[in-house]
Formats: C-alpha cells, sequence, structure tokens
C-alpha cells in the first residue's frame, strides 16, 4: 500500500494527565488542511519509549509524512529521539554539527553532559535551518521530530511545511433548517453516487443558532462540488435550506 498524507504522534506525560492543553495537534491539523496534505491520524502517547516506538511504527505504516511533537529535549523524560530511532531501525549519533551550535551558546563553550544530549538523533538525520532561532529543525526519513513547545513548534512547522508539497480542497457548506433524519435519504443517494466527493453532516443543537444541521462537500476540484451541492439542493424540500458559503 502506498503510503500518502501525513500523521502526527503528540507525546508527553503532560498532555494525557491534563496538566498542559495540547495546542499542538490542533495547529497541525489546521495547516495540514490548509496546505492540502490529508492527515490520517493524531495519536497521543505518553514519554514511554514503548509507546513512542509503537506510535511512530504505526504512523509511518499508513504516512509519507510523520510529525512528532514534544520529548526533544535535554532532560530524563524526553526519549523521542531514541524511541524514533528504534522504530526506524537505526542508531542514536551525535551531530556534529549540533554539538558546534550547542557549544558555541553555552557560556564560555562548556555546555553540562545532559545539554549536550540535544545534539543526539537517529543516524541519517538532517538539520533544516530555522529562521529565528539557533535550533534546527530535525528530520530522518520524512520524520519531523518537532519541539513541544507550541511557540517553537508552529515556527518549525512553516519550515518543514514550506518544503512540502499539497494540494487544497474545494469545500462548500450548506446550512439547513431540517433535522438529519430528514435530510439522511438526500445525503445517502448523492453520496452514493458521487464517491470521490466527501459529504459530511454535522448537526447543531444551540438554540442560538439558526441552522440545525451543517452540510460539507468537498473534493479537489471544484466541478464535482458544485454538482454535489446542485444534488444535494434539488433533492431537499424547497426553503429547506438557509444558506451556502
Amino acid at each position: 500500500m502506498e503510503r500518502t498524507g501525513a500523521a502526527a504522534v503528540i507525546i508527553g506525560n503532560e498532555v494525557l494527565t491534563a496538566k498542559v492543553t495540547d495546542l499542538n495537534g490542533p495547529h497541525l491539523i489546521k495547516r495540514l488542511r490548509e496546505v492540502g496534505i490529508p492527515l490520517h491520524s493524531v495519536e497521543i502517547v505518553l514519554d514511554d519509549v514503548d509507546a513512542i516506538v509503537s506510535a511512530v511504527s504505526r504512523a509511518r505504516q499508513k504516512a509519507r509524512y510523520v510529525f512528532t511533537s514534544g520529548g526533544i529535549g535535554p532532560t530524563h523524560d524526553d526519549v523521542t529521539v531514541r524511541a524514533v530511532a528504534l522504530a526506524m531501525g537505526k542508531s542514536v549519533v551525535r551531530l556534529p554539527e549540533m554539538v558546534s551550535l550547542i557549544t558555541a551558546r553555552a557560556p564560555g563553550g562548556h555546555v553540562t553532559p545532559e545539554g549536550m544530549r540535544l545534539a543526539d538523533a537517529p543516524e541519517g538525520a538532517v538539520l533544516l535551518p530555522q529562521a529565528g532561532t539557533w535550533y534546527p529543525v530535525l528530520t530522518v526519513e520524512d520524520v519531523y521530530l518537532l519541539p513541544g513547545v507550541p511557540q517553537l513548534f508552529r515556527m518549525q512547522l512553516e519550515t518543514v511545511l514550506g518544503r512540502l508539497s499539497g494540494t487544497p480542497v474545494v469545500l462548500n457548506s450548506l446550512y439547513l433548517r431540517l433535522g438529519e433524519s430528514e435530510i439522511a435519504a438526500v445525503l445517502d443517494r448523492v453520496a452514493l453516487d458521487m464517491p470521490h466527493v466527501a459529504i459530511g453532516s454535522y448537526p447543531e443543537f444551540d438554540p442560538g443558532k439558526d441552522y440545525r444541521v451543517k452540510v460539507t462537500v468537498e473534493s479537489l476540484e471544484r466541478g464535482p462540488v458544485d454538482d454535489a451541492l446542485e444534488r444535494i439542493v434539488k433533492g431537499l424540500p424547497e426553503g429547506a435550506v438557509l444558506r451556502r458559503e
């Protein structure tokens, strides 16, 4: 099976214990959507080598690009580099370029053994220069090891996305005054006739909203989206559509 799109592994005990709210997963979802790279999964795991190895292995089986978030610092719970290396059948090596960067920033050139852990990477890793900071992006064979700090994650993500290519989808929405049970037959029919178009149905239960269901229609091309929208609207009772966006 050809690997396509992307998958993400969010790493950190702090996320799964509610000490920190994950901001990186939602941001990654949004940005991949905007650049047109389909995202297959987002998995959250503990700072545990075996858990990370399993998650990265699953991600690599289905996705061309794998993004990890967190666990690449100098402390005891930063085990992402080792886990990614194990998942890829590689050794952990110390990158001379990173050693130079770290040493140059250390007072008097003195770096603690723990601080030098930042220079460790899976064998074959490449450093991508990062504008605005000395710390480069660490990548190995389309696996991108990004930091867990949201500001740094977002900065490095843009560097990575600038090197990837995608196809943004065409998306339109219908806001309906009918409930899902009243529109299901129409959606079923159009979805069956047009399997290459993705149709979503999302009920709304907030009494302050003016619609009951939002229907989304998306495809890589404008023509199929317009065709599906026309079929849906024609199949609904007159006045069922409040607006189209």
